[in-house]
């Protein structure tokens, strides 16, 4: 039987079974009756025909020059390249390529070593599945730990850290170590005199030490809210409801030294601690403002008894210096006329007497 090999195609000839050579190029007779059998295709990519092991096809000279067989070692991984350029990620074991028309080659990393190395580059990691590798990305004001097989390795600064997973499962923690705000919101008392208040409180902290911290503090949210709940409850249930409208500044500092006792307990600072709102329920705001509204009632009374009293002083002291002092007097009524005589249209006189005179006649002077 006649057989046509073209130019990017090789030939695997079999006769019973067993592989005997690879044929290139080229036509060619085989008889099917002596029990030959040719497989052909094409020498691009990875070889197909793998019915026979390699080491057996590796045998022949010509399929070995032909192609190239790579195999990755355990703890490794491995990248493809085809003419130089990074294609693919090696996900098998083993691999045979042609290597005739494209020159392909495979290049391995070592993950044999947990924390990854510069040899690994952005286009090698995307190309990585993600299960086989830890990424842990640190900011600014921020504090990473790490584990393998959750045992503690050391802290991390600002940047991002990639590693291995193939030696140890890696973990990690990443703590904000700036200044963090803690609101407490619409927290229910019942001050000592039984009247129910809520209360908005705010706390102030930072993280002390990151590793302290991871070791002591499980739910630092929860745990920490709980904590400042309690001492508000404590401080605040001591007073009556006069008291705290009158000493809040008094008592955010009580609530802010509670806190800083409890420091060490939760390895943090506190670095504030105060009351912002205090909320009183609806029939106590009512009382309330009707006190204010009488207080302030009775303060305006105070003061217009206050300077009616002045008012009428002012007059008696101006009325003894005018009875004591007949030029004072004249002067005044000269005063009261010039008022007088601005709001008159027209006035007669006659001569029997003096004009001063006879203006103080017509005012019953």
């Amino acid at each position: 039987m006649k057989y046509i090999v073209k130019d990017n195609q090789a030939g695997f000839v079999l006769k019973n079974g067993v592989f005997q050579k690879m044929i290139t190029s080229g036509t060619y007779h085989f008889s099917r009756t002596l029990g030959y059998q040719i497989e052909i295709e094409e020498m691009e990519g990875e070889v197909d025909y793998l019915d026979v092991p390699y080491q057996v096809l590796a045998k022949d000279p010509a399929f070995l020059a032909s192609t190239v067989h790579m195999e990755i070692p355990d703890g490794a991984a491995g990248f493809l390249f085809i003419n130089g350029k990074l294609t693919s990620f090696a996900n098998r074991k083993e691999y045979t390529f042609w290597n005739v028309f494209e020159k392909r080659e495979i290049k391995t990393v070592s993950m044999e070593e947990t924390a990854m190395g510069p040899e690994v580059t952005k286009q090698m990691l995307a190309m990585i599945p993600r299960n086989l590798y830890t990424v842990i990305s640190v900011g600014e004001g921020e504090t990473g730990l790490v584990y393998y097989d959750n045992m503690l390795q050391g802290q991390l600064s600002r940047g991002v850290y990639r590693f291995w997973n193939y030696i140890h499962e890696v973990t990690y923690q990443v703590f904000d170590m700036r200044q963090r705000e803690l609101d407490i919101v619409g927290q229910e008392i019942l001050t000592r005199d039984k009247i129910g208040i809520r209360m908005n409180v705010a706390c102030m902290y930072k993280i002390k030490d990151a590793v302290e911290f991871a070791a002591a503090v499980s739910d630092m949210k929860g745990q920490l809210y709980s904590a400042v709940q309690l001492v508000i409850r404590e401080i605040v249930g001591n007073y009556k409801l006069d008291e705290i409208l009158e000493k809040k500044e008094q008592i955010s500092r009580e609530i802010y030294h509670a806190l800083q006792e409890k420091e060490e307990m939760f390895c943090i600072t506190f670095l504030a601690a105060g009351i912002k709102d205090i909320i009183l329920p609806g029939e106590i705001r009512e009382i309330m403002n009707s006190v204010l509204v009488a207080e302030k009632t009775a303060q305006a009374n105070v003061i217009s008894r206050r300077e009616e009293v002045a008012s009428t002083r002012s007059l008696l002291n101006t009325a003894r210096l005018m009875d004591e002092n007949q030029t004072l007097y004249k002067l005044k009524e000269l005063e009261y006329l010039e008022r007088i005589c601005e709001k008159v249209g027209e006035i007669s006189v006659n001569g029997n007497m003096g004009i001063v005179e006879q203006l103080g006649k017509m005012i019953g002077a």
